[in-house]
């Protein structure tokens, strides 16, 4: 299922207006990207999507490796790209730091080199490039580190280079590309609250491209969902891990979700299965419940859940210290179980089981 998605990421910048205002038009082919960009000095924007929704274009369109085909990019009141004008700005010439998902620094340079270069482009003097250079290093942790090349240092560390390369540049907007998702679990953990310290300092916008959830719910102040070229969802942490709008938000925190027309407490999918809710409501509806709501049986349960149903599992995962198990029948939904549960009802590819739901872990609100 999707939402009707709105083309605009909401902003939630100061009363002076953000630091990035933006509309990202861009047609590759049979794709089109557009949406606006809101971001507020000191924010922090996740924007989050399924492959080929268009989170790197717009990331390349802000850096100005991707022309725009329409709309505007404004950043700190100057127009950096407008169509219309025929205004376009190079890379080099907007204030803007990157930090990619391969980090690209250069290898022939040593660590202060790859972090002054920035500096030195934009006209500082060598030394001062240097000494620049030298205290964010310092400040991401790798004083004395200057002297290495990028083949001598860990993912970690390349990472934290790359940071300083792009802050370097005191940059209006940061952008990052996917920027933990080369490192080990380990290093992962670290890095990202390396990461959470130097952007709660940052003072000016930033936009953090990602897959993971985990970092957008850690490091942003505001998630943005894109699929196939618009937004379907924004807004803090709690509220779209709360109220997911479409199934690869209701996937991304871990919840079945369903979209129905309801009456009182009683949901009509368009399915033509219903769903006893606790909560109240009239119209258009979502209804979400967790997977560790879902509970199976071998039988038709008696008792105490209000909504039951035959399911066939057509599928079985290791999920945590769980198994996911994954049901079709008159809806499809996932259902976390234990080991000890899974052997107890021996649970296999293709058995017919019984699946239930209390309506009080259910929860409804607006479609």
């Amino acid at each position: 299922m999707t939402a009707v998605p709105e083309p605009v990421i909401g902003p939630s910048a100061a009363a002076d207006g953000p630091v990035l205002d933006a509309r990202l038009v861009v047609d590759r082919g049979t794709f089109r990207l557009d949406i606006a960009v809101r971001i507020a000095a000191g924010e922090v924007v996740a924007l989050l999507g399924p492959n080929g929704a268009g989170k790197t274009t717009a990331l390349r369109a802000l850096a100005g490796l991707q022309p725009l085909t329409a709309g505007h990019l404004t950043l700190d009141g100057t127009d950096l790209d407008r169509p219309d004008r025929r205004l376009w700005t190079p890379p080099e010439d907007r204030p803007i730091g990157v930090v990619f998902q391969e980090y690209l620094l250069f290898p022939h340079l040593t660590a202060l080199d790859n972090v002054a270069f920035g500096p030195r482009r934009h006209g500082l003097d060598r030394r001062t490039a240097r000494a620049r250079a030298d205290e964010w290093l310092t400040r991401v942790g790798l004083a004395g580190y200057g002297r290495r090349k990028p083949r001598q240092l860990s993912g970690g560390q390349a990472q934290r280079v790359a940071l300083a390369r792009a802050l370097a540049l005191d940059p209006v907007l940061l952008l990052l590309d996917e920027p933990l998702a080369a490192l080990d679990a380990r290093t992962r953990l670290d890095t990202r609250a390396e990461l959470h310290r130097h952007l709660t300092a940052h003072p000016g916008a930033t936009l953090l491209v990602t897959h993971d959830p985990l970092d957008a719910l850690v490091l942003a102040d505001r998630l943005v969902i894109v699929e196939e070229g618009r937004v379907v969802q924004e807004g803090d942490a709690a509220t779209v891990t709360a109220q997911p709008r479409t199934d690869y938000v209701a996937r991304l925190v871990g919840l079945n979700l369903y979209r129905g027309r309801a009456d009182g407490h009683t949901v009509h999918l368009a399915e033509g299965f219903t769903l006893t809710c606790d909560d109240r409501l009239t119209g258009d509806v979502f209804v979400v419940f967790p997977p560790a709501a879902v509970a199976l049986h071998p039988r038709r349960p008696d008792g105490s859940p209000r909504n039951n149903w035959p399911a066939t599992i057509t599928g079985i995962q290791r999920h945590g210290d769980n198994l996911r198990v994954q049901l079709a029948g008159p809806i499809a939904a996932a259902a976390d179980v234990t080991p000890a549960a899974a052997a107890h009802l021996h649970l296999t590819p293709g058995q017919e089981v019984w699946a239930a739901v209390k309506a009080t872990e259910t929860h409804a609100y607006p479609a």
